[in-house]
């Protein structure tokens, strides 16, 4: 299995599909107390991805950048197609909420499996669907709202959501056999902000000012080539995020919003290995905890994002993804992006570079390392709204791996198609 197989199958199971958040229209049926609203996407993207040559100087262990033969694929994007069931109600003055999402994929799943490593294109086979996102909320305008199921998490999630290839493409991973989604710039510019089981209070917003923070199910560190095995946890993990938005969009004049976020938990060896690792002198528990924040303007057709992170221990592209080194020390990860947009009449002309790092730990050497120092990539795209429904997408993808040890791959990558919102 190669490195490149080891990472997709490490992020892409529930990780690497993004919010299918309240549709541009929906369709609303009132049914007694209750206002029930379908909401959804389809899309789909012709891709030609130019790989790397493979060699002995372009091997990167969690590199992003593909290293084989050139391929083609009729695929889904950033975005898997989408069914957002969602019913609200107010009951004994509760707000009252619950969704349930449904994701499927245009591309075929391998052995069943929908977002687990790549696809299988081969005859007879079909697409799965991903049930990831389930919750429901009660509460109320004057003091605020409590969230309880699965959901989006709060590190990562604005960078995400104001990512422009959320409506396209971004870099197209595992393309000669294609999962449901590609990796727009995940990992490339900002650690996936995931789906999570959560119990999360939103404050009111106030002045502009909103706030949220609540707990999750803590996270497994999971390194591609190591035997440490840090799956104990015995508190919840943590997220908070606050942010401001400000401006009015009718007004015509500077609109736009600052954040910041915290992700934080505790990961530990199971009890089975404490005791030789002590003897060995590593670390049986480890603190990971990540910051972000960012910067989002908007004014006369033009838009802006500014956004960047650094955490010790929280790992590249997912949460808790080569967090550790195999002698059981923590390594530091930050990175960022920045975007600019402008739109006249029905089309938007974009252009992103973003950066991911991963440094190594105390305990680590660079010397014939092969572990991922920096995924980064440069999209150029074009966004047509054909109707209020319809958007018609072009990109070109430039991204690059390098290696601790001085290796790296390069994949360009061009994807035209469109996505659909109902």
């Amino acid at each position: 299995m190669s490195t490149r197989t080891r990472l997709v199958i490490a992020v892409s199971a529930a990780m690497w599909m993004i919010p299918m958040t309240r549709a541009v229209a929906g369709i609303d049926v009132n049914a007694g107390d209750w206002k029930i609203d379908f909401s959804g996407n389809v899309n789909g993207f012709y891709v030609g991805a130019d790989c790397g040559s493979p060699s002995t100087t372009t091997t990167v262990t969690g590199g992003l950048a593909c290293s084989g033969d050139h391929s083609s694929s009729v695929r889904n994007g950033l975005l898997p197609a989408a069914l957002v069931f969602s019913a609200t109600t107010r009951q004994d003055n509760f707000d009252i909420d619950v969704t349930i999402g449904f994701y499927p994929g245009i591309n075929s799943s391998a052995a069943g499996q929908v977002n687990l490593g790549g696809g299988s294109p081969t005859a007879l086979a079909t697409p799965g669907i991903d049930a990831r996102q389930a919750f429901f909320t009660f509460g109320d305008a004057s003091w605020g709202t409590v969230k309880i199921g699965r959901d989006i998490g709060l590190f990562g999630k604005d960078a995400i959501l104001d990512d422009m290839t959320l409506l396209g493409m971004g870099t197209a991973s595992g393309n000669q056999a294609p999962s449901n989604t590609s990796l727009g710039r995940i990992g490339l510019g900002y650690i996936y902000t995931d789906w999570e089981p959560q119990i999360t209070y939103t404050t009111p917003t106030v002045n502009g000012f909103s706030a949220s923070a609540g707990i999750f199910q803590p996270l497994d560190e999971f390194n591609q080539d190591n035997p440490l095995d840090y799956s104990r946890h015995t508190s919840p993990q943590f997220q908070a995020g606050a942010g401001y938005s400000f401006g009015d969009p009718k007004s015509g004049g500077l609109t736009g919003k600052v954040w910041v976020d915290l992700v934080t938990q505790q990961y530990q060896l199971p009890s089975t290995e404490i005791a030789a690792a002590n003897a060995a002198g590593i670390s049986t528990s480890h603190n990971g905890t990540g910051v972000d924040g960012g910067v989002k303007l908007d004014i006369a057709g033009f838009e802006a994002v500014l956004y960047g992170y650094t955490g010790t221990g929280v790992g590249t592209t997912g949460l808790y993804l080569d967090a550790i080194s195999p002698g059981g020390s923590t390594r530091k990860s930050d990175g960022g992006y920045v975007q600019g947009t402008y739109k006249f009449d029905k089309l938007k002309l974009g252009l992103s570079y973003g950066i991911s790092d991963l440094k190594l730990a105390g305990d680590e050497t660079s010397t014939g390392n092969n572990l991922l120092k920096r995924n980064a990539s440069t999209v150029v795209g074009l966004y047509y709204s054909l109707t209020k429904s319809v958007t018609l997408v072009g990109e070109y993808i430039n991204s690059k791996a390098t290696a601790q040890g001085g290796n790296s791959v390069t994949e360009n990558d061009y994807a035209l198609g469109g996505i659909l919102f109902f």
